[in-house]
């Protein structure tokens, strides 16, 4: 069962659309991107809060002497992209940029073979605009991408998204960059894909598929990658995805980020006997007693229990995450830097 209450973005949302300013890229001319970023799950000042928090955890790997967190030969070049507002000037290919006369500016963009990738999988089904008290499942979700992408910047990290819909029958993504506006650029994707469905905005394309979803995933990433797969498993076959990403866990570094849920079937008391259900992702209906109703948060606990336990079986890390964002910051902030130490 899925909770029936349909968050939509709030007119206060719609109120509080940012605009860009206008930049000047370096040797050419005015460039104005007024951009409209529509309903926001996360705020750009959340994501500022949430890197400040990164820096001040991370201040004993930066402060003193201490050992490189990278080793490698060098950088490796991957290709050319238009140049985008926060791009360093140094990346800008001159003699690329005057095949276009300027406009725009071409910049080169290069890997590091030291660094890793992380390719956040994010829940972006219907029911993740269901919550309680104005908070939607999806800003949980939205929050655990700024939180993962970020920790990614501080480690220099290319992030990359993929969301998927429908119990996994679509899935569509984003392919891994480097640098804070990439984590602004995921962000936008997923409210784009949860709120407004719209999964093929903001330059995100779908996956090919394969056979099998282990397989459609593998294809997608082109280095061995950490992939968090963040989503509160409510669906029947919740167990045949954990083998799937079980088999994942293989070559690339796969944990579960299960976001709790219950929250959003904590419902007032009711003086109805029965009730109609609503499922939003199926659209079935169910009658149920006004004591089931009651039980209802209980019963999704259960159920993510027993996920999160069988997850554990097939080797595979579980991090719970709820709605105290101080407490779910750090947690899921330390989880993620313990496991990237480790390639050390």
């Amino acid at each position: 069962m899925k909770p029936s209450t349909w968050l939509g973005p709030s007119e206060a949302a719609d109120g509080d659309r940012r605009q860009r300013a206008v930049e000047r890229p370096p040797g050419g001319a005015e460039r104005r991107d007024q951009v409209s970023r529509g309903p926001e799950l996360v705020s750009l000042s959340d994501v500022n809060e949430i890197e400040l928090l990164i820096l001040k955890r991370m201040r004993e790997f930066t402060i003193g002497e201490h050992s490189s967190l990278f080793h490698g030969s060098g950088f490796d070049f991957t290709g050319l992209r238009d140049w985008q507002a926060g791009d360093r000037p140094e990346s800008i290919d001159w003699a690329q940029s005057s095949l276009t006369n300027f406009s725009p500016l071409i910049v080169r963009e290069f890997e590091q073979p030291s660094t890793s990738s992380v390719v956040i999988v994010a829940d972006a089904s219907l029911s993740t605009r269901c919550g309680m008290d104005g908070v939607p499942i999806a800003s949980v979700v939205a929050r655990t991408i700024a939180t993962l992408g970020m920790s990614a910047v501080f480690f220099q990290d290319s992030v990359g998204l993929v969301t998927f819909h429908d119990r996994f029958r679509r899935l569509t993504g984003l392919r891994p960059r480097i640098g804070k506006n990439q984590v602004i650029h995921c962000l936008d994707a997923y409210t784009a894909a949860a709120l407004d469905g719209s999964p093929d905005a903001h330059g995100t394309s779908d996956l090919r598929t394969a056979e099998t979803l282990s397989g459609t995933l593998a294809g997608f990433m082109r280095k061995t990658s950490m992939l968090p797969v963040v989503s509160d498993f409510l669906f029947d076959d919740a167990e045949a995805v954990l083998r799937e990403l079980a088999q994942l866990n293989s070559r690339h570094d796969v944990f579960v980020a299960l976001v709790d849920a219950s929250f959003a079937f904590e419902l007032p008391r009711v003086s109805a006997g029965w009730v109609d259900a609503y499922d939003v992702e199926t659209g079935r209906t169910r009658v149920m007693s006004r004591g089931d109703l009651r039980k209802a948060a209980d019963r999704v606990r259960s159920w993510q229990d027993d996920v999160a336990a069988r997850a554990r079986a097939m080797d595979l890390d579980v991090l719970r995450l709820g709605l105290d964002q101080a407490q779910f910051d750090l947690a899921l902030m330390e989880f993620v830097i313990e496991r990237r130490l480790r390639k050390r």
